[in-house]
């Protein structure tokens, strides 16, 4: 079915009857020039294709561009003598009226309805909000904010590839949207140096025109040290700014403000509009005593959010379903610091997140106070102490972190070890330690393992590996549900600290980000609780286009989406990985492959030998011979019965056939699936 874009206006009849005629003269000049013959005579064939030198096919259908970028299947068919088959030859249908030019063609239906999904309004007086990615996750964190004619990014991460898509390396935001528009971008601005808003900036800033990028001073050295692993990207035209600061972009100007999180300079943005202010907390938690925040934090968010004129808050989801407040990072540093005085048993492990950067800091802080020494395992947390050196955040004598070879000249209870991998990551450090496998820390029983971090959902049985792991090798592991303190604290507010925050912020509109759909109902939740209107709360996903309309009173989600299907990181491949390639990765991590090579008798049409096959991953093939036997009579039976009068032979359809037949007969014998690919040899 097509769907006719024709201007049927009555008005426009004279317009009408001149595009019939034109219609009318082009149909006779392509019946001419293929030698089309009336109805009345049986019709020739219509043959648009050419062929090259090489005897190859190329059908002369317009290429339609597909913003999925989903792979199109070869209409060109090669046989071993270079003849071209290609089915039966359709004649032309009279019935069609041929594509008419400049806006009045004939789109076929599926196509229309794939430009009508990438046909999104100008933004007018309306101000837009867009999350590209962080709102059905954890990580990958980026919002676009536009007015009239003004962008600004905030964010830029990714997350890692999972069992969803094997061999992926990185999941990076769809900016589509944003390489669309990129002559309105003013501005990307980072909130903080976690991977999950920073990971994205070396795939995408080429990609977007390389805008200036705004943050603050730990951040931005994060980013040039990340940067460094791309020597052959473009430079970052990187500004520093700090904590309430202002800055103008285009026509608008950008506050910014402090926020507490897990690693230092982390900040929240405001965006001042003719409507009101738009603020994105960004990730954060509210510094607190049992559950009352301290004066610091009362003091300083009545100044910034007393006049009240916020019109719509962006808040991190991440914590929102957990009841209470978090624990106050300073308590968990006053007991890990009594932890490591008083360890006397031998070496104390601390395992932790490499962005657990304030905690760090407090750990290295302590050692030296009583006169330990650390040691730093694992690529990441050793770039990040790096970091924190260089920005003068670290302030310790040159010997209180020392090289691994080195701990021998010390006695073990002097020695304290940080360490990545408390999430069981297969190849950390600390996992390498537990297995007995790294180089030079083995595991004794005189080891305490301190896990100071919560279990990030979907790591259990990794974790749960790590923990039996150590205990095998008769390590002392104290995690944060079994130490009697406080050990470790999110970084991200809890409901209690939400609603605090939500009370003193008093928006009008709200959207909840950064989490999964659960949480961002959760964060949904506590926002009505505080009073706001539950037709002011708009529950996003990736792509979602939010508009704030009528002079900032009234909230509203757009039909149309914008682009939001998933671009991934594999190896030097940006963006480009298709569908079909994950799920034939899936397919073989599941069931494995059996490649079938025969040789074909081209002139009688039979097999030149008993057909070889290749297993991997499906049945031992020792063990299966009955299987083998079968499975080749079977190929065998195929190929030559279909062969019967077959001029020239049609390989795709032999190859097809057998892997029918043979996937039918290997599932009904196996239960399984394995991608059976035959190679057929024509001699």
């Amino acid at each position: 079915m097509e769907k006719n874009i024709i201007n049927n206006n009555p008005q426009n009849a004279n317009q009408d009857a001149d595009h019939k005629l034109v219609v009318k003269k082009r149909l006779v000049f392509v019946r001419k020039n293929n030698n089309y013959t009336s109805p009345t005579n049986k019709p020739s064939e219509v043959n648009h294709a050419s062929t090259d030198r090489q005897g190859s096919y190329h059908a002369s259908v317009p290429h339609i561009h597909d913003a999925t970028n989903t792979p199109q299947k070869s209409h060109s068919y090669h046989s071993r003598s270079g003849n071209i088959s290609n089915g039966p030859r359709k004649p032309f249908n009279k019935s069609r009226p041929p594509q008419k030019r400049m806006g009045t063609k004939r789109i076929p239906e599926q196509i229309n309805k794939k430009v009508a999904e990438y046909f999104i309004p100008q933004t007018g007086e309306n101000i837009r909000i867009i999350p590209l990615g962080g709102t059905e996750e954890i990580g990958k964190n980026i919002t676009v904010f536009e007015y009239k004619n003004d962008i600004i990014i905030m964010d830029m991460g990714f997350h890692f590839g999972d069992e969803n898509t094997p061999g992926i390396d990185y999941i990076i935001p769809n900016t589509k949207y944003l390489e669309d528009r990129k002559d309105k971008i003013r501005a990307v601005i980072i909130t903080h140096g976690h991977l999950d808003h920073i990971g994205g900036i070396p795939y995408i800033m080429e990609r977007i025109g390389n805008p200036p990028l705004f943050t603050r001073e730990l951040t931005s050295l994060m980013i040039k040290k990340r940067q460094e692993e791309f020597p052959h990207s473009a430079p970052l035209n990187l500004k520093v700014i700090e904590k309430d600061s202002s800055i103008k972009l285009g026509e608008l100007s950008v506050d910014f403000f402090s926020v507490n999180h897990t690693i230092p300079d982390s900040m929240g943005i405001k965006i001042h509009t003719p409507h009101g202010n738009v603020v994105n907390l960004g990730d954060l938690r509210v510094d607190n005593v049992n559950g009352v925040a301290t004066e610091e934090e009362e003091k300083y968010y009545t100044e910034k959010f007393s006049k009240h004129d916020t019109l719509v808050l962006l808040s991190d989801s991440t914590s929102s379903d957990n009841p209470g407040w978090n624990a106050s990072e300073k308590e968990v540093c006053k007991n890990i610091d009594s932890i490591i005085k008083n360890n006397t048993r031998g070496r104390l492990i601390i395992g932790t997140f490499a962005s657990q950067i304030e905690r760090m800091i407090s750990m290295i802080e302590s050692a030296e106070k009583y006169g330990k020494k650390i040691v730093v395992e694992g690529r990441s947390m050793k770039n990040n102490i790096e970091i924190v050196r260089m920005a003068g955040r670290l302030k310790v004598g040159k010997d209180t972190v020392i090289n691994v070879e080195d701990m021998e000249n010390y006695p073990p209870s002097r020695i304290v070890i940080l360490a990545t991998g408390a999430q069981g990551d297969e190849f950390a450090a600390l996992m390498r330690m537990g297995g007995g496998s790294h180089k030079n820390v083995k595991i004794n029983k005189t080891d305490t393992v301190l896990l100071s971090s919560s279990i990030v959902p979907g790591n259990e049985k990794a974790v749960q590996k790590l923990k039996d792991n150590l205990a095998r090798q008769g390590a002392k592991i104290v995690t944060y549900r079994t130490s009697e303190v406080y050990i470790h604290a999110s970084g991200h507010a809890k409901r209690g600290e939400l609603e605090w925050i939500y009370k003193k912020v008093k928006p009008t509109f709200f959207i909840p980000i950064h989490g999964s759909h659960f949480m961002l109902r959760a964060n949904e939740e506590v926002a009505v609780e505080c009073g706001i209107k539950p037709e002011n709360i708009i529950v996003p996903d990736n792509g979602t286009i939010i508009e704030i309309q009528n002079n900032g009173t009234k909230i509203v989600t757009l039909r149309e989406k914008a682009p939001a299907s998933l671009v991934m990181v594999d190896g030097f491949s940006i963006g480009d990985v298709q569908e079909v390639v994950i799920r034939d990765r899936r397919m073989l991590a599941q069931d494995g492959m059996f490649v079938i090579i025969a040789n074909i008798d081209i002139r009688s049409g039979t097999l030149k030998k008993s057909p070889d096959i290749i297993s991997r991953g499906f049945v031992y093939l020792r063990e299966s011979q009955e299987l083998l036997k079968q499975t080749r009579h079977i190929i065998k039976k195929t190929i030559e019965e279909n062969m019967v009068g077959m001029n020239p032979i049609n390989f795709d359809y032999l190859k097809d056939l057998v892997t029918d037949n043979v996937s039918r007969y290997l599932f009904q014998q196996t239960a399984k699936r394995p991608m059976v690919i035959p190679v057929i040899i024509g001699v």
